[in-house]
């Protein structure tokens, strides 16, 4: 039998290992610009957010919480001008998720909408303008991670919306927990005696996030 060169089958190798390394490398590349320029934005407008948005700190709680435990189907109820959809956003980008965000208001929603644009993050954010009160109980699930940071005297409902469409071990969380509102008191009360939930809360400014694990 006649013995065949491996000389065709390592350059097609090294071909296919070039491609490879050469696709990795530019998607390395874009990755590390993508997080260059996200991290840039966040940290000069650090102390410029209002408008009902999360604190810088806060932003970092949920980013962890989502890449930590590779979440990838996201809700945010209450989108504001956007801060807490960038940290969520890209924390998704990691994880190869997507979000779906809703917000009533229409100049808030198109603020948020030019910060992702601006970012490169478009791509994983769905915006939903309207009611949360009726779209919350519409949207379809299942979802993974969900943030409440809309009306406080609404938390209660929107967790019992959420919580068939909330997948065994995914988490919802909820902002502004450690405000003295008969809205929070009521939530609190109602999530840490849900005999299917473990809540805590993060303490990473004084508003507190409250996050419930889906046992």
């Amino acid at each position: 039998m006649k013995n065949l060169s491996p000389l065709p089958y390592l350059l097609l190798f090294f071909m296919v290992f070039g491609i490879s390394t050469s696709c990795f490398s530019q998607t390395s590349s874009k990755d590390k610009e993508l997080d260059e320029r996200v991290q840039k934005f966040l940290d000069e407008n650090k102390r410029q957010w209002r408008s009902l948005n999360v604190p810088y700190e806060d932003g970092q709680v949920l980013f962890d919480l989502i890449v930590n435990n590779n979440y990838k189907s996201a809700l945010e109820i209450g989108t504001s001008t956007g801060h807490s959809t960038i940290w969520i956003a890209w924390a998704l980008s990691k994880t190869g998720g997507k979000l779906i965000t809703m917000e009533i208001d229409d100049n808030r929603q198109k603020e948020a909408k030019a910060n992702i644009v601006k970012l490169g993050l478009s791509e994983y954010v769905e915006f939903r303008l309207g009611d949360a009160h009726q779209m919350v109980k519409e949207v379809k699930g299942p979802f993974d991670f969900v943030f409440s940071d809309a009306d406080k005297d609404w938390y209660v409902q929107y967790f019992k919306d959420i919580h068939p469409k909330l997948k065994r071990g995914g988490r919802f969380t909820a902002h502004n927990v450690l405000m003295s509102s008969s809205g929070i008191r009521e939530f609190m009360e109602y999530i840490k005696n849900h005999p299917e939930y473990n809540t805590s809360i993060a303490r990473s400014s004084s508003s507190g996030i409250s996050i419930s694990l889906k046992k």
